[in-house]
């Protein structure tokens, strides 16, 4: 039986009807040098800065050096695989993660990698970690309040959404607690929270998971995790990714908050991967574009315009300083980026002041503008007062007499003080916020004993609650609160403090200790 040429081509030409294939160009080249997660390589000519390079074994790195002759790419991953000799190919695309509402109420990687053991991430969208942020043409003014449910920081550094307002502080003064506890006030709202922790180790990331998890917090937070076992380069694009996260909310139209815990150790990655590539070192031995590092990051944050649909994306940067030094590289390149600072300090951490806020050099640029009209009505002196009570509490301690104006002062300093301590993890709702500083900055709680002023603040919120309920869901709707629910108010804080045994207490906005009406126009017929 014979096969005559005709069929054959024939047979050829049909199946190369059905062939389909796309056409792939890659420059491949060749491991030169592989050591402290590095990888020189000759023959790549036409790698970009930034590509993503394919390695052996499922093993990726980004193209950081285009030299003259090889380029030097970070190894994204374990590199002990890798050998000289072994082939790398150039991809055409950037690094890209994974996005999407699939992520929440998981811990990835930066990469995108789910590392909690519930299953893979089924999402098919992806958003390069690099992107250039919104022009100022799109963005809009930040006008609206990321309530963080800490007192000492609604009431006095306001955070708005879109805004970029940075925690600095020694270790150990409470920075991770003011992002959790910013987090878990976030339940049942619209505020989506994407956590990066960078450098940390394992058991302090399985605490903020497990603290998130105990409250309810982790069904509308993503975590990024980079730990300090993981590789330089993965603590070097972790920030990068979780932007990407939430850039993929603000462009949806809803709004989110990135919280990077702490952008010093990413700068110390950052440093490790210069050096090992042999840039130039310039102050304290980082690169030249270290500023760059962090500024690129920073400005993705915005607040954007109806047109591009509204939303936002609002970052809060972690800095850790040495002894207090807010001077030092990495801070003062930060502050200069950022809309203001927290600034916690480890004295007032020991001192028992928790949060260790200090008022005088923190500050929020946004000012009045991120706040709800009732917080500016109640909080407007409570700055202001606490500033003149360190004032005058320096210089007290050398006086020996002092007026009656200045001890008044300093009486109602230390109850404010007190007043604006509270426990992590326990976010007090707007109502209750304003209700409690009314009573503070109105001198109601002056003749309260100042070991008993949060005492004092647990049952007045409990009395509200319990009997006063009307008041605090109408601060909730009115977001201010006019004349007549001052009365109201007024009226509640009188009846408290009598109930709570307050000698010779007279309410001096209302002359009748917040008496009813009936009761007054009793007493001037007496």
């Amino acid at each position: 039986m014979s096969i005559s040429t005709r069929e054959i081509s024939e047979v050829i030409k049909e199946r190369l009807k059905d062939f389909d294939a796309s056409l792939v160009s890659a420059d491949v080249g060749r491991i030169v040098a592989v050591g402290d997660g590095i990888a020189q390589i000759y023959g790549l000519r036409n790698a970009m800065a930034g590509e993503l390079l394919e390695f052996p074994h499922d093993t990726y790195g980004l193209a950081l050096n285009l030299e003259e002759d090889q380029v030097r790419s970070v190894i994204l991953g374990e590199y002990g695989h890798l050998h000289e000799g072994d082939e790398v190919r150039t991809t055409g695309r950037l690094l890209e993660v994974p996005v999407g509402d699939e992520l929440l109420g998981r811990i990835v990687s930066p990469l995108g990698v789910p590392l909690d053991d519930k299953g893979p991430i089924k999402t098919t969208n992806t958003l390069p970690l690099e992107r250039i942020a919104p022009g100022v043409i799109t963005r809009k003014r930040v006008d609206s309040p990321v309530q963080t449910g800490i007192k000492a920081i609604d009431t006095m550094i306001p955070i708005g959404r879109g805004q970029r307002e940075l925690i600095i502080g020694d270790r150990f003064t409470g920075k991770t607690t003011v992002l959790l506890d910013t987090i878990i006030n976030q339940k049942g709202k619209d505020l989506f929270c994407i956590y990066v922790a960078i450098g940390q180790n394992a058991a302090s990331i399985a605490r903020v998971a497990a603290t998130l998890e105990e409250n309810g917090a982790m069904d509308y937070t993503i975590i990024v995790a980079a730990s300090a076992a993981d590789p330089a380069s993965l603590q070097y694009i972790a920030p990068y990714a979780g932007c990407a996260m939430g850039e993929y909310f603000m462009e949806s139209g809803k709004e989110a908050l990135c919280c990077y815990d702490d952008l010093t150790k990413q700068a110390w990655a950052y440093r490790q991967l210069s050096l090992t590539l042999r840039r130039p070192p310039g102050r304290e031995a980082y690169p030249g574009d270290v500023f760059y590092l962090h500024s690129r990051l920073l400005e993705r944050a915005a607040k954007m315009n109806q047109a591009r649909g509204g939303g936002s994306l609002t970052a809060l940067p972690v800095i850790e300083t040495q002894a207090n030094d807010v001077s030092a590289f990495i801070p003062t390149n930060v502050i200069s980026i950022t809309d203001g600072q927290i600034y916690l300090q480890a004295d007032l951490f020991n001192a028992g002041q928790r949060p260790a806020l200090n008022v005088g050099i923190s500050v929020s640029r946004v000012g009045g503008d991120a706040q709800t009209k009732a917080m500016r009505q109640v909080a407007g002196k409570l700055r202001l007062d606490l500033a003149q009570y360190r004032e005058l509490a320096a210089f007290a301690q050398f006086a020996s007499d002092l007026d009656t104006q200045t001890r008044n002062q300093l009486e109602r300093g230390a109850r404010l003080t007190e007043l604006l301590k509270q426990d992590k993890y326990q976010p007090v709702p707007l109502s209750e916020q304003v209700a409690v500083l009314y009573a503070g900055t109105q001198g109601h709680l002056d003749k309260v004993p100042v070991a008993r002023v949060r005492e004092w603040e647990a049952g007045f919120v409990r009395f509200l609650k319990s009997d006063r309920a009307g008041i605090l869901q109408e601060i909730d709707k009115q977001k201010a609160v006019d004349d007549q629910l001052f009365a109201r108010l007024n009226a509640a804080i009188a009846t408290f403090n009598h109930q709570f045994g307050i000698e010779g207490y007279k309410d001096e906005a209302d002359p009748s200790g917040g008496a009813p009406p009936a009761a007054q126009k009793e007493k001037k017929e007496k």
